[in-house]
């Protein structure tokens, strides 16, 4: 996906889909997705690109060793 409208439409539509078809863990999966992408939005109104999976963890998770940046 080009932007995160797209990518929040996107799944949008998987979750209504995953709920329909009572699929319990990709409605899990899709509901935390959708949290934060719309933190991500709301927190950077001006920023349209689609974050990727490592951008969003690490927004949430900021101490967790994948998301530590070191200067040398």
């Amino acid at each position: 996906m080009k932007t995160i409208d797209e990518h929040i439409q996107k799944d949008q539509e998987e979750f209504l889909k995953a709920l329909s078809e009572h699929n319990d863990g990709k409605v899990r999966h899709l509901t935390e997705e959708l949290q934060w992408l719309l933190d991500h939005k709301k927190q950077f109104p001006n920023d349209s690109h689609d974050p990727s999976p490592l951008e969003l963890f690490c927004e949430q998770n900021p101490d967790e060793p994948e998301c530590l940046v070191y200067d040398d």
